[in-house]
């Protein structure tokens, strides 16, 4: 056997073990970072696993078939002894290959695979990659489940914000659900914001449609281009932008950045990345628009940059802070 067809097989078996890793329900910020390493880590990796995928669409697509295989072909105690079908799976990688696929296909052919859920705390962002290579950013408490199926790729977002960098795949959309709204994408880079009720989508490549979740619900559909975003308050009312995306996009490396932005909003923003709490001492003081940068590092300096930028001062509270007009 060839040193190259030795190179493809161990190629395709390693990527037949990630795919099984990164369906995992604990599967971890570290796991992403790791399969993205072992992606760049030579062309012929992101081939592997291109075709791993393709292999793992068609054991999904003949579930009855596939267990019987695999039952005979346990009952013969080697994958080599039986003929089938899928004898080509041998070929294109090893018995090791088809016995990592069983490993990662196996438990999703007899029931359909459980959403695994994903979430961070008050100052935490994490990065999380999908079986499909897909991967998403969490901004700070921001709380998703993902479920992977042989035909969709849905999330639902209970409440936060998160960043989506989508592999392209038109035979499995890709949607987000999301404050009464359904984000469906086949492959692009977006944001999605929901927070109290309130929904702002934010796309820096690709399209995405977003529409109403039912027929019934009120509200209109909109396909959403590069540099637009479409905001949805309380009362339903609809709003489209031109943006800047990089700039929505910024909260990733700690940078946020407001464009006339109520105060009231920024300092919602803040209390989801410190412990000490930030209070406003009137409401007509909450709706002085702000228009900046804010870096997020540590908290007094953010406030010392604040007070900058507003005619306002901070003064110890019983939770934290409490903003006063100067």
């Amino acid at each position: 056997m060839s040193s190259m067809a030795t190179q493809e097989e161990r190629a395709m078996a390693d990527a037949a073990a990630w795919l099984a890793r990164l369906q995992r329900a604990d599967v971890s910020e570290r796991d992403g970072l790791e399969f993205e390493a072992w992606l760049a880590a030579a062309p012929a990796h992101k081939t592997a696993y291109r075709r791993t995928l393709a292999m793992w669409h068609e054991f999904e697509s003949c579930t009855d078939e596939v267990l019987t295989e695999l039952t005979t072909q346990a009952r013969h105690e080697t994958l080599r002894r039986t003929p089938t079908r899928r004898g080509w799976m041998v070929g294109a990688g090893g018995a090791a290959l088809a016995a990592a696929l069983a490993v990662a296909v196996v438990p999703g052919l007899v029931t359909e695979p459980a959403a695994q859920t994903f979430a961070t705390g008050k100052g935490e962002r994490r990065k999380i990659t999908l079986a499909d290579g897909s991967m998403i950013d969490l901004n700070a408490e921001t709380s998703l489940s993902v479920r992977l199926t042989r035909s969709a790729r849905e999330v639902t977002l209970a409440d936060g914000q998160a960043i989506f960098d989508v592999t392209h795949d038109p035979a499995r959309p890709f949607t987000v659900a999301a404050a009464g709204r359904i984000v469906r994408v086949v492959g692009t880079r977006f944001d999605v914001r929901s927070r109290q009720g309130e929904l702002a989508v934010t796309v820096a490549g690709g399209k995405v449609r977003v529409a109403p979740a039912t027929s019934t619900a009120p509200g209109r559909a909109f396909l959403l281009t590069p540099g637009q975003r479409l905001e949805v308050d309380r009362a339903g009312v609809e709003q489209l932008k031109a943006v800047d995306p990089e700039e929505t996009l910024g909260w990733r490396i700690g940078r946020l950045v407001y464009r006339g932005e109520p105060l009231a909003n920024v300092v919602a923003d803040l209390n989801r990345q410190f412990e000490h709490q930030i209070e406003i001492s009137d409401p007509e003081l909450g709706k002085m628009p702000i228009t900046g940068v804010i870096v997020v590092d540590d908290q007094a300096a953010v406030m010392a940059r604040l007070t900058l930028m507003l005619p306002i001062r901070s003064v110890p509270s019983q939770r934290g802070l409490l903003l006063l007009r100067k």
